[in-house]
């Protein structure tokens, strides 16, 4: 074994050891993490060595230093954000990516790459009900999967006007008129932003947060120019989605492109009793979702999904003399908006290949039953009321007043049990639970409405 060999041999064997520590611990250690920034300096080391270390001896320290400064996400108690877990058969594929170290960007350079994107696109499509013809890139995150979607549809309506983008630049353009729901997720302005497209025009919303139809055809009546209609697949306080068959309905008819946001909402369409939360949303010109939050693969796994491939390809794609590129197939660099990027398909094949279609249903069925047993166990809590409708993963809780919701969060975050966000919704602080981990359990759901109840008691009338 040469010295490189031994080297990263031992830097793996250490990595392994400590992961597997890590993943041990989340069952008992306490969520929230347990030390600051500036202890976690102290222990990491502020200063530059001056001398060389040992990769075996670096992630030791690392793997010893870090852990009181990590929230436990992985935990089947974290209920923050919208963050899922990451299933075994996607964490052991993600080490293979990085052990393989392969730049996925041209079709014919990494053969093995390319092939699991061609299959893992024709399974999502099946999977998710939307039409084969599609083209799909795979992205950093939701953020950037709705960029790439809403950058075909900037690039496609205004070529439609008679102007070409990519030639032209912006100045001078037609505008680009965008219309959201009132309760859209903020990373469809953070992508109209870099895509110099400005802020949404909003319109009303019903009281779970889908938009209403009737406000969209009055905010589309006499439109003219390019118009792009985004719709919502998971509201994140409810997890309810927009009335899909009627809103692109009303959308087409004024010659709209019509997005579909789904970051954790699209995956109601593999289970056959969420199905119906999404159901029409097939007509629509491009769809987004992040696999890192429902399906629960590693970070750096989101998906842009636009039904014109002509589309997708004209705002991505980049040719240099320089790079190999295939004249059969499209590489997936035309997919995204990288050309350097890892291939971060590799997990999304790893976890549908574990699951299965049946898996995928299951998983989404189960996210959604513990959604159901937390409002029902909230129920018994005095004082606390849930607010939304539990359709989908998504409970959003209040107590008397917001005075009092906030100082539960901050309890339920002292104690250390579970991870419950707190939020506004509706003008009312609210706790936010967002069960997207794979590993969740009943057990983990009493556990944390047992937290609540300790949190809230001081509070109940």
């Amino acid at each position: 074994m040469g010295r490189a060999e031994s080297e990263s041999t031992a830097a793996l064997d250490r990595a392994h050891t400590q992961a597997l520590a890590w993943l041990s611990s989340l069952d008992e250690r306490p969520v929230p993490a347990q030390a600051s920034v500036e202890e976690m300096i102290a222990a990491l080391g502020p200063g530059l060595p001056t001398g060389s270390t040992s990769a075996e001896e670096v992630i030791a320290l690392l793997g010893d230093a870090a852990p009181p400064g990590l929230v436990a996400m992985p935990s089947g108690r974290f209920f923050g954000f919208v963050i899922g877990g990451t299933h075994p058969a996607g964490l052991a594929a993600d080490w293979l990516v990085s052990a393989w170290d392969q730049n996925s960007a041209l079709y014919a350079v990494t053969p093995t790459h390319s092939a699991l994107e061609r299959i893992t696109k024709d399974w999502l499509l099946d999977l998710l009900g939307l039409p084969g013809s599609a083209d799909v890139g795979f992205v950093t995150g939701g953020t950037m999967a709705n960029f790439t979607c809403l950058a075909a549809a900037r690039d496609a309506l205004l070529r439609q006007a008679g102007w070409d983008v990519a030639q032209h630049g912006l100045a001078g353009a037609p505008r680009v008129r965008v219309i959201a729901g009132a309760e859209r997720h903020d990373t469809i302005d953070l992508s109209l932003r870099m895509l110099g497209l400005g802020a949404p025009d909003l319109v009303s919303v019903d009281e779970q947060g889908r938009l209403r139809v009737d406000a969209l055809r009055e905010a589309l009546e006499g439109a003219s120019g390019p118009v792009c209609v985004c719709l919502q697949a998971g509201n994140i306080h409810s997890g309810a989605c927009d009335p899909m068959t009627e809103a692109i309905v009303v959308a087409h008819e004024a010659g709209a492109w019509v997005h579909v946001d789904g970051a954790f909402g699209l995956w109601a369409a593999a289970s056959e009793r969420t199905r119906h939360l999404v159901a029409g949303m097939e007509a629509a010109d491009s769809w987004s979702t992040d696999a890192h939050k429902t399906l629960n693969v590693p970070y750096d796994c989101g998906i842009a999904i636009v039904a014109a491939p002509a589309a997708l390809h004209a705002a991505m794609g980049m040719h240099g003399d320089y790079l190999i590129a295939d004249d059969q197939a499209r590489d997936p660099l035309e997919t995204v908006p990288e050309l350097s990027r890892r291939g971060r398909v590799v997990p999304v094949w790893a976890v549908l290949r574990t699951l299965g279609r049946s898996g995928v249903a299951e998983l989404v069925d189960r996210l959604c039953g513990h959604a159901r047993a937390f409002e029902v166990q909230i129920a018994e809590i005095p004082g606390c009321t849930v607010l939304n409708e539990v359709v989908f993963t998504q409970v959003s809780l209040a107590l008397q007043d917001d005075a009092a919701t906030s100082r539960a969060v901050e309890r339920i975050m002292a104690d250390g049990e579970c991870w419950m966000t707190g939020s506004r919704w509706r003008d009312r602080a609210v706790v936010r639970i967002s069960v997207s981990n794979w590993s969740t359990t009943e057990d983990d759901v009493r556990r944390s409405v047992a937290a609540l109840r300790r949190a809230s008691a001081p509070f109940q009338t």
